[in-house]
């Protein structure tokens, strides 16, 4: 297993989850919700880049939304594209993680906590991230091999 921290981010239209884990690599946790920035506006990527420098990251663990038959769609898309703006916009690696079903346990833990959606709408993206960096922690722990893809970025990838 790997040392360093991971951050998890979950990437949605409206609102984009961001969770740490430990040095350690055993434990993950939510860190903040950022408002997803129009397009060509980059301070939701300012931001997250920020919190990764601030906790010396390893790497990004960016969900990648596939339908459930594992095909690609415009959401699938949509989390590609802004891994991609993280990658040219950082130095710290991005490995693409399938998320299937995220959202819906984050959903589904938070309804068993008493909490409804309309009220935890920042939470669910928040612990939507915490579950998927935590999938990547757990898959890594049990295989050896860091989870999902590395994404490659292209050269010029990001800039305007």
């Amino acid at each position: 297993m790997r040392s360093g921290v991971r951050i998890g981010i979950d990437v949605g239209k409206a609102r984009i989850g961001v969770a740490r884990t430990d040095l350690h690599g055993m434990l993950a946790t939510p860190v903040e919700t950022v408002p997803r920035s129009p397009e060509g506006d980059r301070t939701d990527l300012a931001r997250i880049v920020s919190i990764a420098a601030e906790l010396d990251a390893l790497e990004f663990v960016v969900g990648l939304p596939l339908a459930m038959s594992g095909s690609e769609t415009a959401s699938t898309q949509d989390a590609r594209g802004f891994a991609e703006r993280l990658a040219a916009e950082s130095d710290i690696p991005v490995r693409l993680v399938d998320e299937r079903l995220t959202t819906v346990s984050a959903q589904s833990a938070l309804h068993r906590s008493g909490r409804t959606t309309k009220n935890s709408r920042s939470v669910i993206d928040q612990v939507a991230a915490v579950i998927l960096v935590q999938h990547a922690l757990d898959s890594e722990r049990s295989s050896g091999r860091p989870a999902g893809a590395l994404l490659i970025p292209n050269p010029g990838e990001g800039s305007d």
